[in-house]
């Protein structure tokens, strides 16, 4: 079976979450993995709670890459994969997994999904989103405190000591990798589209790639 590994990368709050539920909605049905790498991130257990509060979760090293790409070999062997589950309040995975079953299409989202070279170099399709600074920290913000439980001061902190740097250092130079540029903000229903119809393409002829339509 030929599988097509599809990037999806964006700065912190930039709506590639909103992306891919477009890309989901419009392919119902068909067989497709989705592995968040948020879900990735290294388990910090073995820190205080205050250690794992300040710890870097923008940095490439933050991602257990090599549980990652075992993952993704797995699902484009056709096998399921039992992806971990983190917690975003406590900053450490939680007990269980959230089983995901090999699709011909994986979909890999995450803000280094497009910085990592050994993740990049398996990528048939790089999509970056992009959404103004302003708009991805505003969101940011009503998230993190509404979502996760955490203090203003908290979110602007981070943002300042981590976000804002690592995302200048890694997440916007990775954009020169896309293949896509998708606009968060206003209509992308073409970018969209592109997309769909790069994923159909590859369903409907699986000996084909992703690259054969550019």
């Amino acid at each position: 079976m030929q599988v097509a590994i599809l990037g999806i990368a964006g700065g912190s709050a930039s709506g590639k979450t909103t992306v891919v539920t477009k890309i989901l909605e419009a392919l119902a049905g068909e067989p497709i993995s989705l592995v968040d790498m948020d879900a990735y991130y290294r388990d910090l257990g073995r820190l205080p709670l205050e250690d794992r509060q300040t710890y870097n979760f923008d940095h490439p090293d933050a991602i257990d890459n090599e549980l990652l790409l075992s993952h993704i070999e797995k699902l484009r062997g056709g096998e399921a994969i039992e992806k971990p589950i983190y917690s975003f309040k406590e900053h450490t995975r939680m007990a269980g997994t959230a089983r995901v079953e090999a699709g011909h299409v994986i979909i890999v989202e995450g803000i280094l999904a497009l910085a990592t070279k050994e993740l990049r170099e398996r990528m048939d399709l790089k999509v970056f989103v992009e959404a103004d600074d302003d708009i991805r920290f505003i969101r940011r913000l009503t998230r993190d405190v509404k979502e996760r439980g955490r203090t203003i001061d908290a979110v602007v902190g981070q943002y300042i000591a981590t976000v804002r740097p690592m995302h200048l250092a890694f997440v916007e130079p990775s954009k020169r990798y896309a293949d896509i540029v998708v606009p968060s903000m206003g209509p992308n229903d073409v970018a969209i589209g592109i997309i769909v119809a790069a994923i159909r393409h590859t369903l409907s002829a699986p000996i084909r790639k992703f690259g054969d339509l550019f």
